[in-house]
């Protein structure tokens, strides 16, 4: 049981893996010619016997050749040419190597398709002729053709100029047989009347009107005579060509705004090598605004627009009608050139419900003009449920006459429409008021607080212990408990108090006397009355008169 379990996990997994590795090459070696070894990227074939006779080939529906990145063949005396379609199945080929081999022809075409190869090897072939048509379209970072039998001629000086405008310091050491069959060591081969061909374009500088026709004259020459031809690229405007030996034109007709920047060149090529003249074709036309929509919120506020024209357009924003002059908080950005086309948006700050609007785009140069607008809004206005329809307030606009500005200018101020800084502003002198009646009240409240604080502090310090919450209390007497003592907080209404002091407020021990109540800062003398004094309790008494005696006071 655990061995099944051990085999059904990760083991198992690798075994199916390694069987299918097993039947692809098992696949591939079935695929795969004579005298070669086939992997799933590389054909090898070096054994010379049985050897083969034509390029190697995968049989159909085997593996994929566009997977074949290198081929090898070496020691095949048997494989001579290399014809066009031999080649071509094998699209991601990136070396190809072909030596000690009997190669002794390659189609012109037969690398056409291959537009990958880095890397080509024919060291000691049979090649007595090569032409650099084969390669002219390869990006080739090495091209090796040491030991071949090349035939001292015009059809090989390509190979010396190559050798001579190469880039890396290393060279081939390559020979040719003159007609003595003499090896001449190629960088020393002098043929007369093999030079490189130039070409000449009438037009260095090519500026046209959307919509019209151009004629482009072309003059070639060389020896030996070269071949004209003309390379337009992608060029969407008709066009047709008429050559005639070293002369040719070519004919654009209806020219479209979308060529504007696109290069037509006009080549001359012979055996030796190639040489062109090239002319950039400007397109000038009106703006157009391919695209405007509503306003996208990212770090900022932002309405984007794509504007085509040539020359530069000038664009202008307006606002319900009337010009916005833009400033730090409102201004045009473009993000994106090409050429002739411009991405950007009106960026807005923090824009609020002083901002919703119609905003429309004017793109103008000399050749036209185009606009459009769309409607933004950005907040609801306070107090205003969604979906409402509020009387918007009427704001008056000033034109200041603010010239359009060109793209690239993103500083015209004004303050013509209710722009972010305004509205920031305002919510700022809000919040200040807030601010100062916040402080003001707490400073108020602070101030009450103190003051009720220092009160008491003063009561405290001169004699507060000794009275009640009103300021009056018990006063002793210096001798003990004296006439004083009546003055009390039970019955403070039969004070006997009859005189108050004008003096200082501050309460001493000289002023006043033993017996003296203090009142706030005051200290008061109490004068007593002796009558009142003497008389005992029991005269006070009304009950302890004798009846029919009559009541003295």
């Amino acid at each position: 049981m655990s061995s099944w379990t051990r085999w059904h996990g990760p083991a198992m997994a690798r075994l199916w893996g390694f069987c299918w590795l097993v039947v692809g090459f098992w696949r591939a070696a079935l695929a795969c010619p004579t005298s070669c070894k086939c992997t799933a990227s590389r054909i090898w074939c070096s054994d010379p016997s049985p050897g083969i006779v034509a390029f190697p080939r995968l049989e159909p529906n085997s593996a994929d050749p566009e997977n074949i990145t290198e081929i090898y063949i070496a020691n095949q005396k048997r494989l001579e040419i290399i014809n066009e379609d031999d080649v071509e199945a094998y699209a991601g080929l990136k070396n190809l190597t072909i030596v000690d081999s009997g190669l002794k022809f390659v189609a012109h075409k037969a690398f056409l398709k291959n537009s990958n190869l880095q890397h080509i090897n024919f060291t000691r072939n049979k090649l007595t002729s090569l032409s650099r048509k084969h390669f002219r379209h390869l990006d080739l970072s090495e091209l090796i053709l040491v030991g071949n039998p090349f035939t001292c001629s015009c059809d090989i000086m390509w190979i010396k100029t190559l050798q001579e405008t190469k880039s890396s310091p290393e060279t081939q050491d390559l020979y040719c047989l003159n007609e003595s069959s003499k090896n001449i060591p190629l960088a020393n081969l002098q043929i007369p009347n093999c030079g490189l061909p130039s070409a000449n374009l009438a037009a260095p500088n090519l500026t046209v009107e959307e919509g019209r026709s151009i004629t482009l004259s072309c003059s070639v020459s060389g020896d030996p005579v070269p071949n004209l031809y003309w390379d337009v690229g992608n060029l969407v405007s008709k066009h047709m060509n008429e050559t005639s030996h070293t002369q040719g034109s070519l004919r654009i007709t209806n020219i479209s705004s979308d060529d504007s920047g696109k290069q037509i060149s006009c080549v001359a090529e012979n055996l030796v090598g190639e040489d062109q003249d090239s002319v950039n074709l400007t397109v000038h036309f009106a703006p157009t605004i391919t695209f405007l929509e509503s306003p996208t919120s990212d770090h900022h506020w932002c309405i984007p627009f794509t504007v085509k024209g040539n020359p530069k357009p000038a664009l202008q924003w307006f606002y319900n009608g009337a010009i916005l002059n833009e400033s730090k908080y409102i201004c045009t950005k473009i993000h994106v050139t090409n050429h002739t086309e411009y991405h950007g948006c009106l960026q807005l700050d923090n824009p609020t419900h002083m901002n919703n609007g119609d905003y429309k785009l004017v793109a103008k140069n000399e050749y036209g003009k185009d606009e459009k607008q769309i409607s933004a809004h950005f907040m609801g206005w306070p107090g205003i449920v969604d979906g409402a329809n509020p009387n918007y307030p009427d704001v008056i606009y000033e034109d200041y006459g603010t010239a359009a500005n060109d793209i690239g200018d993103t500083t015209n101020r004004s303050n013509e429409i209710p722009s972010t800084d305004v509205a920031d502003k305002s919510g700022r002198e809000h919040l200040s008021v807030y601010a100062v009646v916040v402080i003001a009240s707490v400073v108020g409240f602070c101030l009450l607080v103190m003051l009720f604080l220092l009160k008491l502090a003063r009561h405290s310090k001169f004699g507060m212990k000794d009275f009640s919450w009103f300021g009056f209390g018990k006063v002793k007497s210096r001798q003990g408990v004296g006439p004083a003592s009546v003055i009390s907080n039970d019955d403070d209404s039969a004070s006997p108090l009859h005189h108050i002091s004008n003096g200082s407020n501050t309460p001493s021990s000289s002023e006043g006397g033993p017996d003296a109540v203090i009142i706030g800062m005051t200290k008061i003398p109490v004068i007593e009355n002796p009558q009142y004094f003497g008389i005992t309790n029991s005269q006070l008494k009304p009950d302890t008169w004798p009846r029919g005696s009559p009541k003295t006071a």
